[in-house]
């Protein structure tokens, strides 16, 4: 995962997140119909942060799953 070493606190788009997390768009539009991935609008947009995303991944990986939606 080196190379998203530099996106540590870049603002990400649905695009770049479902690169990371290796999933089609699609799958996180509707992840966040559901309220179950933090991330926020800027207007119309849905962006995320790196940190946020990381958090919440351990938490689901981990086993309990947090809504740290905001």
């Amino acid at each position: 995962m080196d190379r998203f070493k530099d996106l540590e606190s870049k603002v990400l788009t649905v695009q770049e997140v479902s690169n990371y997390l290796r999933v089609h768009p699609s799958t996180i539009y509707r992840m966040l119909k559901k309220n179950l991935l933090p991330a926020f609008r800027v207007g119309s947009d849905w962006r995320f942060t790196i940190e946020a995303i990381d958090k919440w991944r351990a938490s689901v990986e981990s086993g309990n799953p947090a809504n740290n939606n905001g």
